[in-house]
């Protein structure tokens, strides 16, 4: 048995046994942390496949902010997950159809290119041995799919601005600075020069 074939086995078996304990943990925590686990053996298997960018990718969005972001949401809510598993059954048959939407769409994915192989050659670019992946998929983003690639970008800015106004509350009972009025007053309203005579200023 050859090095990475020894790796390809280990990252792959403990991929699939922290993935099964994601689902299987009582306790949320437990579950993110077998989450993050999975996710770095997921970026071994990556690397040992010669896609660094996925790798990468997997340790910096998903473990780095994602994973992480999912762990800290867990532990300071304090969600009771047990009360949210009460109404699980009613809403089982609109997760199945969904589910078999979803399964049925990866399906004919996965179909398109047994039955019109075309469509996936025409598409390709072609590669470039000497030029590693990392390099090569940084050409590709910032230079045919640049447009597409700051759509994407902006698409996500005005998410996450939406997100944090739907969810902003403010409280009635704290004080909060109004820079319209800070930048607009004057001098008047502000300063009072009061004249003391000898001796009666203490």
């Amino acid at each position: 048995m050859t090095l990475p074939l020894f790796f390809f086995y280990l990252f792959s078996a403990i991929a699939i046994a922290s993935a099964l304990m994601v689902i299987s943990a009582r306790n949320p925590v437990h579950a993110v942390l077998f989450l993050i686990l999975t996710f770095f053996n997921a970026s071994g298997l990556f690397m040992l496949a010669g896609a660094e960018f996925l790798a990468l990718l997997l340790i910096v969005v998903y473990v780095g902010a994602v994973a992480v972001l999912f762990l800290f949401v867990v532990m300071m809510l304090d969600v009771d997950f047990a009360s949210l598993r009460q109404g699980f059954l009613q809403y089982a048959p609109i997760g199945v159809v969904v589910g078999a939407i979803l399964l049925l769409e990866l399906l004919l994915v996965a179909g398109s290119f047994v039955v019109s192989p075309e469509v996936a050659a025409g598409s390709a670019l072609p590669m470039d041995g000497a030029v590693d992946n990392m390099r090569a998929i940084g050409l590709v983003l910032y230079t045919r799919y640049i447009f597409l690639f700051q759509g994407a970008g902006a698409v996500l800015l005005v998410a996450m601005i939406g997100a944090i106004v739907l969810t902003l509350r403010h409280k009635s009972n704290v004080k909060r600075q109004d820079p319209i009025v800070q930048v607009g007053r004057k001098a008047s309203e502000t300063l009072e020069v009061v004249k003391v005579k000898s001796g009666q200023g203490l």
